[in-house]
């Protein structure tokens, strides 16, 4: 798709910022185990480093999950502006048809600041219990169950608050988030593709679904920054911004995929605070590090295997990074810097073409995180460069050898590469517009294959739902 520039360039040295310390922060990504998709570093408004892990991409939308949660903020920054909404309006007061009729006194009293800062009186994420008391209503399960600390006291990290948010936001100003979002924000911001997930009513999750290009993330971090205003126009009230962007409540140890120091540092409005500025942050390790401080915004998107490695990736910034800003180096660290970036690529599945095999196996699907059902016959067929994979009739994907092939039969494009090693043929098979891929396995010995998830998707382990545009499911919460 054609990709709008919505940023300056420049050079980490024009900008102070150490190439060294790019590297460097590039160097502890890897010896992390991170699996990264892209960066992109600002400075003074200028994006100063860029780079994409192959076959990930500047064009390419990239699933937020969690990270999504921060521009429900801002629509709700936005309805305040207008009169819609108050702070302290209340669920019950917005959304009267969906109130239970044996709702509590303290739900009656819950309000758009104890939703904003998850201070309801939940003790942890009452997504799935929400969703089991009222399958069809999940405000409405929400103020069915029984609340423990009086609201406004305790912080608890809970999915179904960002979920009745964005309700109330739709209820209040009579459009769908996604084309509130569009009107207000990124049309003016010159975003021009912004992608949701939805439930199956049709309504964005609001808590998470939400897909932007890495650079849309960056402008996003740049407009808080300059407290909501976007080339001389105010698109977000700064008092919203300002108040979104502070402690609000102390937060607990937890957060979607992460655990650590910055994630004690306290919670606004749907953004974390950090040991330096604040951070928007989806599970799998979608990041939006703000460093008003140092005049920075920070972007990683990645495919982290452990709740740790979220703590890492701000780590690596504040150790690698944040100390090399104000100390910019020479034209050829630079040009260094530029050059490692300009190469970066996930690694290609090892092994030999074999080119003359064809097969048809069996998929299995009793292990752990399989992406597919039982009992699908999987054919796979030599073609010039690569091979050609069937599942059953539901699904073709080809798959390069020693490069990238691209395939959307339905929809959402899968980028895959693959080889043979020795008796096993085996692929990596990337939905490339979310953190996730799978490794399919054939043997042919056995006449048997797997498809098995690296990070299973936290929406549904099903793979043809995640290349259907827009994904739609209820969300499985464990």
């Amino acid at each position: 798709m054609p990709q709008n520039e919505l940023l300056p360039r420049s050079v980490p040295a024009a900008e102070g910022v150490s190439s060294l310390g790019l590297e460097a922060l590039l160097d502890r990504l890897g010896e992390r185990s991170i699996e990264c998709h892209s960066i992109m570093v600002v400075r003074h408004g200028r994006v100063v480093a860029e780079g994409w892990w192959a076959p990930y991409s500047a064009d390419r939308p990239h699933l937020l999950y969690s990270l999504t949660k921060s521009f429900t903020s801002i629509a709700v920054g936005l309805a305040i502006s207008d009169g819609a909404l108050q702070l302290d309006s209340r669920i019950v007061d917005v959304l009267p048809d969906h109130v239970p009729s044996d709702v509590s006194e303290q739900g009656r009293r819950l309000t758009v600041h104890h939703l904003l800062s998850m201070t309801t009186g939940h003790v942890g994420d009452s997504l799935e219990d929400a969703w089991t008391q009222e399958p069809g209503d999940l405000v409405k399960g929400f103020l069915r169950l029984p609340l423990t600390e009086i609201e406004g006291t305790q912080h608890y990290y809970d999915n179904s608050t960002t979920f009745i948010l964005a309700r109330m936001v739709e209820r209040a100003t009579g459009q769908g988030l996604p084309e509130l979002l569009d009107e207000r924000l990124f049309r003016p911001m010159g975003i021009d593709h912004a992608e949701w997930d939805r439930v199956a009513s049709g309504a964005a999750f609001g808590f998470h679904g939400l897909h932007l290009t890495t650079e849309a993330i960056a402008a996003f971090g740049e407009l808080l920054l300059r407290g909501g205003l976007w080339h001389g126009r105010q698109l977000v009230p700064r008092e919203y911004v300002e108040l979104a962007t502070t402690r609000q409540i102390d937060s607990r140890h937890y957060a979607e995929g992460a655990e650590g120091a910055d994630y004690l540092s306290g919670y606004g409005y749907q953004f974390w605070m950090s040991r330096h500025g604040f951070h928007g942050n989806g599970a799998f390790g979608q990041h939006c590090i703000v460093v008003p401080s140092h005049d920075l915004v920070v972007v990683v998107t990645s495919a982290q295997q452990t709740v740790e490695q979220a703590q890492n990736v701000l780590d690596a910034v504040w150790d690698c990074l944040l100390p090399g800003v104000g100390y910019g180096d020479t034209a050829d660290d630079d040009e260094g810097a530029r050059e490692r970036l300009a190469g970066l690529s996930l690694p290609l599945v090892p092994g030999t073409a074999d080119p003359e095999r064809s097969m048809v196996a069996t998929l299995d699907s009793s292990l752990e995180g399989s992406a597919l059902p039982d009992d699908i016959p999987v054919s796979l067929d030599p073609v010039d460069g690569g091979w050609r994979i069937r599942f059953g009739s539901v699904l073709t994907i080809d798959v390069g050898y020693r490069r990238w092939w691209e395939s959307s039969a339905l929809g959402r494009p899968i980028c895959a590469n693959g080889a043979w090693r020795g008796d096993r043929f085996v692929a990596d098979l990337y939905v490339i517009t979310s953190p996730h891929h799978v490794r399919l396995t054939v043997d042919a010995a056995t006449r048997t294959a797997s498809a098995i998830w690296t990070t299973i998707p936290l929406t549904s382990s099903d793979l043809l739902l995640h290349v259907r545009s827009p994904l739609v499911t209820r969300p499985d919460v464990a």
